[in-house]
């Protein structure tokens, strides 16, 4: 166990380090950081000094390794577009895109994964039908037309739910949330709703067809002859074989949730690190983007590991190999 942990923590590393590569070399070749910080009347001089500062006049090499140390405490300069600290950015806008995300796989998990079940056992009914065609829409129609759709039907014509913002929130020391008010709860919906349609509709089907698979092996069968209930069989045999392969699936989801969150908190105007990623796109702020692209990394990483951990807990095949293997 230790030597898989100390394996995936060396593997995570590695990745880590190529993304701080791809994000730095943003920095060489996407522009000047002194042109977009200075003034067109800015003398040679005040540009040479400046470059100084930021450290630009050094050795590409000393630059990356700067730029990791900075990286790897948070630190990666001031925003051209605001000029303010990019991590204090991110620190502002974090709490609106987790909470985003965390509500839309919440959604998408206690929704995605009784469905599938329900459509597994009761495949032939109209209901599980009926469910499996409106599962086809949900994972063909983009997330930026979902979005629209709702807004239109809840916003403009029925008018129950606002179309844009985060609402009321509430700080907590420097986190910042909306579910502690009403109006926050009826912001968090829409874009919720949006946001966890294609992960629930890929959820459900996933959970279906693993569901499906395992109802035919032979341990199913045994445990029928064995005259326990349906009951027992399918919830305490059958579904608990089901979420060994959801886990992978379902985490690595999240950390799409999270990074794709982008296209959502565009249409809904919801103020997080998405919609801040795509204003620093469009003004070239290249501190954000980097900070955004290293920041995503490092929760795929951390949402990978935390998957094969759990996968190696719930699977007791895995174990039993590496043990054998040892051996």
């Amino acid at each position: 166990m230790l030597a898989f942990i100390v394996r995936r923590l060396i593997q995570a590393v590695m990745v880590m380090l190529s993304v701080a590569l791809i994000a730095f070399l943003l920095f060489q070749y996407v522009g000047d950081p002194v042109a977009s910080m200075v003034g067109q009347e800015a003398t040679q001089q005040d540009r040479e000094r400046l470059r100084q500062e930021l450290g630009l006049d050094k050795p590409v090499v000393l630059q990356f390794v700067s730029f990791v140390g900075n990286a790897v405490q948070g630190e990666f300069g001031i925003s051209y577009r605001q000029g303010r600290k990019v991590s204090t950015l991110l620190q502002e806008r974090m709490p609106a895109t987790l909470e985003l995300a965390g509500a839309a796989a919440v959604l998408a998990l206690c929704v995605g994964i009784p469905l599938g079940v329900y459509t597994a056992l009761r495949r032939k009914g109209f209901i599980s039908q009926t469910l499996l065609v409106f599962s086809l829409l949900g994972v063909s129609l983009p997330t930026f037309l979902i979005g629209i759709l709702l807004i239109l039907v809840f916003a403009v014509w029925l008018g129950w739910l606002p179309s844009f913002g985060r609402g009321d929130t509430t700080a907590l020391g420097w986190w910042t949330t909306g579910l502690l008010t009403a109006d926050g709860w009826k912001h968090l919906i829409l874009p919720a709703v949006t946001l966890a349609l294609f992960q629930l509709t890929l959820v459900m089907r996933l959970v279906r067809a693993e569901m499906l698979e395992v109802l035919r092996t032979d341990y199913i069968k045994f445990a029928r002859a064995r005259g326990l209930s349906n009951r027992a069989v399918h919830f305490g045999h059958a579904l608990k074989n089901t979420l060994v392969p959801v886990i992978t699936i379902t985490g690595l989801q999240l950390g799409s949730i999270i990074a794709f969150a982008i296209i959502t908190e565009t249409v809904f105007q919801w103020p997080g690190m998405g919609l801040l990623f795509i204003q620093a796109v469009q003004f070239a702020d290249i501190p954000v983007m980097a900070a955004y692209l290293c920041l995503i990394a490092l929760i795929f990483v951390v949402i990978n590991l935390i998957v094969d951990l759990l996968y190696f807990a719930v699977d007791p095949r895995l174990r039993v190999e590496r043990a054998s293997s040892a051996h």
